[in-house]
C-alpha cells in the first residue's frame, strides 16, 4: 500500500514537470505576450505633379562695367570691392580744376556773343528808325525827300537784320558749348547707374580714364532671374506665365516664365528660357550664375492613392505591407508604382483610409496584436507630400 502511493506521487510530479516544459517550449504569442506598439500612418489620396527638372542658374538683369563719360585723371575712389551701393551714389571722382576752367571760358562766350547780339540789335533798331522817317517824308510827297539816302538805309537795314541772325546763332552755340561744359563737369562724379554691388575695380587714384574706359564693375543683385536650357519638346510646358518650383541650396521656392529666347541651340536641342523669381533673391543671399534646378510641370495634376514609403517592404520580388486591422498586424502585398517624394504611388491593395504600420513593422508577424498611439498616427500622417 505504501509503495503504491509512492508510485502515484511519482507520476504526478513527472506530470507537473511536463506541463511546465511544455509552457516553457511554446511560442511567445501563444504566452499572451504584449501588443506591440507600432506607428501607423493613413492611406490617402494626393494630387501628383510630375515634373521635368532641368538645371539653370540665376543670371542679373542688369550688370557690367560702369564707365568714365569724360576724360582726366582720376581723383578719388569712394567704393571698395564689395560695397553695395545706390542708385546714383559717387563711386569716383575726377581732376575737376580743367573741367571748371574750361566752364568758366565758356561762360565768357557766352557772355561776349550776347553783347555782340545786343549792339546788332541796336544798330538794327536805329536804323529802323531812319528808314521810318524817311517812308513818312516819302509819303508827303516832298520836294526835299532823299531817295538816294532812302534806298541806301534800306539795305543797310536788311544787312543788320543778317547780322543780328548770325549774333544769335552765335549766342545760341556759345551757349551750347556751355551746356557741354557743364555736362562735363557733372560726369567728372562717376555715380552708380543702378543700385547694386560692386564687384570689380579697375582703376585707382592717379589713374588716367579715357572717355569709355571701365572704372567698376556692377552686379544689381536685387533684380536676378532665373535662366535654364530647356529641351524643345519641353517648351510648350513653360510658355510665358507658366509657374515653375525651384530648387536652390535645397530650399524650392516659385517662379514664373517671363521669355522664351527663340534661338535654338542645334548641339543639345534646347532654347533659353528666362523666370522671374517669386522671392526676394537679395535678401536670400543668392548670387549672380549660383546654380538651380528648375522644375518643370509635365502636364495637370492626376490624383493617386499614396502610400507612405516606410510602410513598405520588399518580399521577393513584391511588395508588402502591414495592416492594423482589429488590433493585430494583418499583412497585404501591394502593387505600388511610382515613387512621389515620401510616398508610393499604389497601383492595387489599399484603399483610402486603411491605416498601415510604418514603425515598428520590422519584427511584426501576422496576426500578432499590436497597438498604436494616436499622436503617432497624427505625426505619421502629416509626414510628407505629394511632389515631383
Amino acid at each position: 500500500m505504501h509503495g503504491a502511493q509512492m508510485t502515484i506521487s511519482r507520476r504526478i510530479a513527472g506530470a507537473a514537470l511536463v506541463g511546465a516544459a511544455v509552457l516553457v517550449a511554446a511560442p511567445a504569442w501563444a504566452q499572451g505576450q504584449r501588443a506591440a506598439v507600432v506607428g501607423v500612418d493613413a492611406v490617402r489620396e494626393d494630387v501628383i505633379d510630375q515634373r521635368f527638372p532641368v538645371i539653370g542658374r540665376l543670371v542679373a538683369r542688369r550688370s557690367g562695367a560702369v564707365a568714365a563719360r569724360v576724360a582726366g585723371p582720376v581723383a578719388e575712389i569712394k567704393i571698395e570691392v564689395g560695397d553695395r551701393v545706390e542708385k546714383g551714389q559717387v563711386l569716383a571722382v575726377l581732376v575737376r580744376e580743367r573741367l571748371r576752367a574750361e566752364r568758366a571760358r565758356r561762360a565768357a562766350d557766352v557772355a561776349e556773343r550776347k553783347a555782340a547780339m545786343e549792339t546788332a540789335s541796336a544798330e538794327q533798331t536805329m536804323t529802323g528808325d531812319e528808314v521810318s522817317r524817311l517812308v513818312r517824308l516819302k509819303k508827303s510827297r516832298s520836294a526835299a525827300f532823299p531817295q538816294a539816302r532812302y534806298d541806301d538805309k534800306r539795305n543797310q537795314l536788311a544787312m543788320l537784320r543778317s547780322e543780328v541772325g548770325e549774333a544769335r546763332a552765335r549766342l545760341a552755340r556759345a551757349q551750347a558749348e556751355l551746356r557741354l561744359a557743364d555736362i562735363a563737369l557733372k560726369y567728372a562724379e562717376i555715380r552708380a547707374p543702378y543700385a547694386g554691388v560692386v564687384a570689380l575695380r579697375h582703376a585707382e587714384v592717379g589713374a588716367w580714364l579715357n572717355i569709355g574706359q571701365p572704372v567698376v564693375d556692377l552686379i544689381a543683385d536685387e533684380s536676378l532671374e532665373l535662366e535654364a536650357d530647356v529641351p524643345a519638346a519641353r517648351i510648350s510646358d513653360v510658355a510665358p506665365g507658366a509657374p515653375v518650383q525651384v530648387s536652390i541650396s535645397g530650399k524650392r521656392y516659385p517662379a514664373t516664365s517671363r521669355a522664351i529666347i527663340p534661338d535654338e541651340n542645334p548641339l543639345t536641342r534646347t532654347r533659353a528660357v528666362r523666370f522671374t523669381p517669386g522671392f526676394e533673391t537679395a535678401e536670400a543671399g543668392f548670387a549672380a550664375n549660383q546654380s538651380a534646378t528648375v522644375e518643370i510641370p509635365i502636364g495637370k495634376g492626376r490624383r493617386a492613392v499614396t502610400v507612405h514609403k516606410d510602410a513598405v517592404s520588399r518580399k521577393g520580388g513584391g511588395a508588402l505591407v502591414f495592416l492594423s486591422k482589429d488590433g493585430k498586424a494583418t499583412p497585404r502585398p501591394v502593387q505600388l508604382g511610382e515613387a512621389i517624394g515620401t510616398r508610393f504611388e499604389v497601383m492595387s491593395g489599399l484603399v483610402v483610409g486603411d491605416l498601415v504600420v510604418i514603425r515598428g513593422n520590422e519584427r511584426l508577424r501576422p496576426g500578432q496584436a499590436i497597438r498604436h498611439k494616436v499622436e503617432g498616427a497624427k505625426e505619421a500622417a502629416t509626414s510628407g507630400k505629394a511632389g515631383g
